[in-house]
């Protein structure tokens, strides 16, 4: 075999380039690997040199920027941000049981109000407030207040009342006026929350607004009423000699609560939404609308003659049924039309001043709302009663026997 000499290899070792033999191997294995990745993908492959890294010349700073810079981060981002309101939406229960219970509230109102007029105690209090105040704490305040009291008409026929049943009309008069104050709060406060929140919707906005002045009116029209008890010369000449309220006052301040809780009902209904008529629902619901509507404003007028019953005490006048006049006990007649029922001048003054005229035309109101209502019902059952949402099912079947139960009672 061939040995090359030791001196041979040395002398050639020291005439080699290392770096650049070095750099040749590097060169040769990158193209070897690159050959063998082309053959395995199916496509040949060149290789690209790696450039060079750039270098950016340097550029003076400039007061001119083509863009805005980035906003500075402050602690407030880092800070829980607050949940947004939530939107308005037909569907709110909080908003409709809201206007549920102010309805439910201003039906308490009338039932005190009420009260008040049995127990005649609504000229107890000759002034009014629109803050109110505290009653009488002690005697003296309540001397002062009674001999008030004995500067009205009203004590002329209650000469015998002692202060103790002073104490007791105050009371009732005081409550009713009071209770008016807690119905405003409960309607105002909560509808400024709403509001702010963003809860009510567009088409109960101006309707809340709506409900809230004819609340704040109805404590002027109050006081407008009892002002006709304190002054003769503001009643009806047939109650000059029994002092009380007007009866036309009564009436426009019973309609106003009448209204109001209509309007609250009615509101809460449409906030709160629910299940909607279809197929034939639909259709049955459109014959019942008009019946509906027609029930719903016979039982007004027939609400609103009763506050002339009371303001004329037409209820004590004829207190017998189904008979105006039954005499026959002490051997007279039984009539259904009372004798004197268009005694005054002009003619429409009866519907409204005369006692008998009074309670007869309120009685023929209450047979026509019962019969509404009970038709209403036997009308519903008739077609596609299963069709309709159970909420006017319901509403309808509560109508028929609450118009059912008030002529009975």
């Amino acid at each position: 075999a061939y040995t090359t000499p030791t001196h041979n290899l040395t002398r050639c070792s020291a005439h080699l380039d290392l770096p650049r033999v070095a750099a040749q191997l590097a060169r040769s294995k990158m193209m070897r690997t690159a050959l063998r990745r082309g053959l395995l993908s199916g496509a040949p492959r060149t290789l690209t040199p790696r450039r060079a890294p750039l270098v950016r010349a340097y550029r003076p700073p400039s007061t001119s920027f083509t863009r805005a810079p980035p906003a500075r981060r402050s602690l407030s981002l880092a800070l829980p941000k607050a949940a947004a309101p939530p939107a308005a939406v037909a569907g709110d229960r909080a908003v409709a049981y809201w206007l549920f219970g102010c309805g439910g509230l201003v039906a308490g109102m009338v039932s005190v109000g009420g009260l008040t007029r049995l127990t005649r105690s609504g000229l107890s209090m000759t002034d009014w407030k629109l803050q109110g105040g505290l009653p009488p704490m002690n005697r003296a305040d309540w001397e002062r207040e009674f001999a008030r009291y004995k500067l009205y008409p009203e004590w002329q026929q209650r000469q015998s009342m002692t202060l103790e049943e002073f104490k007791y009309i105050y009371a009732w008069e005081y409550g009713h006026r009071m209770l008016g104050r807690v119905v405003g709060l409960a309607f105002g406060l909560p509808l400024a929350y709403f509001w702010s929140r963003g809860r009510l919707t567009p088409w109960l906005k101006p309707r809340a607004m709506a409900l809230l002045g004819l609340g704040g009116a109805q404590g002027l029209i109050g006081w407008w009423m009892v002002r006709s008890g304190l002054n003769k010369d503001l009643l009806p000449e047939r109650q000059k000699q029994d002092v009380r309220v007007s009866p036309y006052r009564l009436a426009t301040h019973l309609t106003m609560a009448f209204i109001t809780y209509s309007g609250l009902v009615w509101c809460g209904l449409e906030q709160l939404g629910g299940q909607r008529a279809v197929s034939e629902g639909v259709k049955h619901a459109a014959k019942l609308t008009p019946i509906a509507r027609g029930a719903a404003c016979l039982t007004l007028v027939t609400a609103i003659s009763g506050a002339f019953v009371a303001g004329n005490d037409a209820g004590m006048a004829f207190n017998v049924w189904p008979y105006m006049v039954d005499d026959r006990d002490v051997g007279g007649e039984a009539t259904f039309v009372p004798p004197d029922l268009l005694e005054l001048q002009p003619l429409w003054r009866n519907m409204f001043e005369n006692t008998a005229c009074v309670q007869f035309d309120h009685r023929m109101l209450a047979y026509g709302t019962a019969l509404s209502g009970t038709g209403l019902f036997a009308l519903a059952r008739s077609g596609a009663w299963h069709a309709l949402p159970i909420v006017t099912r319901r509403f309808v079947a509560a109508g028929a026997l609450a118009v059912v139960g008030q002529a009975s009672l």
